[in-house]
């Protein structure tokens, strides 16, 4: 799978003109739609989940990155698999028992992920590191759009490479929150491989030319 992806948040699209938004980004150059998922009781937010998810389903011409912000996520990957998700992230904070569920995801056929928040280090991922298919590290306290990057971020990502090549992993960086035009391409040099753009897309005057920059 090629680096550098681009993975626009629906959670900042027009939930007023979903499929007009979805449509835009079939046409544009994002890579991946992100889905953020939150449950009001891991984050003090709630968004969205499985009637949001068929109308992705039924539009979306892209590869679908689902992000699980929820307590016990393993009781819920089947649906959102059966709803068009081709990779679920899960929290390490909010899963039990994260071994199971990553290998659970990718027995239905998905791609499996592991996110840290970002007190969460990322030695924590030593005995796990070897079987997700992605790695996501969020950048902002999860919960919110729109919030200030945390520079720490650049530091867990040559931590996280590290670990993945100390491995023998596969696995790929992807970073969530803050992201924009002045920090993706020091993002991607890092060691980087997937960011999540939400606000920086949706609010520009230009979404799809804003995809564009971000890549370059």
């Amino acid at each position: 799978m090629k680096t550098k992806l681009i993975a626009p948040s629906l959670l900042s699209a027009d939930f007023g003109n979903l499929q007009r938004d979805i449509e835009m980004l079939n046409n544009s150059q994002a890579d991946w739609l992100h889905i953020d998922v939150m449950d009001g009781r891991f984050v003090p937010n709630i968004s969205f989940g499985f009637p949001v998810m068929k109308t992705v389903q039924q539009h979306a011409k892209k590869f679908v990155d689902v992000h699980l912000m929820i307590l016990e996520p393993e009781k819920y990957v089947e649906e959102f698999i059966n709803h068009g998700a081709d990779l679920i992230s899960v929290h390490y904070e909010a899963c039990t028992h994260l071994h199971r569920t990553i290998h659970h995801i990718q027995s239905l056929g998905a791609k499996a992920g592991v996110v840290l928040n970002p007190s969460t280090p990322v030695l924590m991922l030593e005995d796990i590191i070897a079987d997700v298919d992605l790695v996501l590290l969020m950048s902002v306290n999860p919960g919110f759009g729109g919030q200030k990057f945390i520079e720490n971020t650049y530091k867990k990502i040559a931590e996280t490479k590290d670990l993945i090549l100390s491995n023998n992993s596969t696995a790929l960086i992807e970073i969530d929150g803050g992201v924009n035009l002045d920090n993706a391409s020091k993002l991607f040099e890092a060691g980087a491989d997937v960011l999540v753009a939400g606000n920086a897309v949706f609010s520009a005057e230009n979404p799809e030319r804003t995809i564009e920059l971000l890549k370059i």
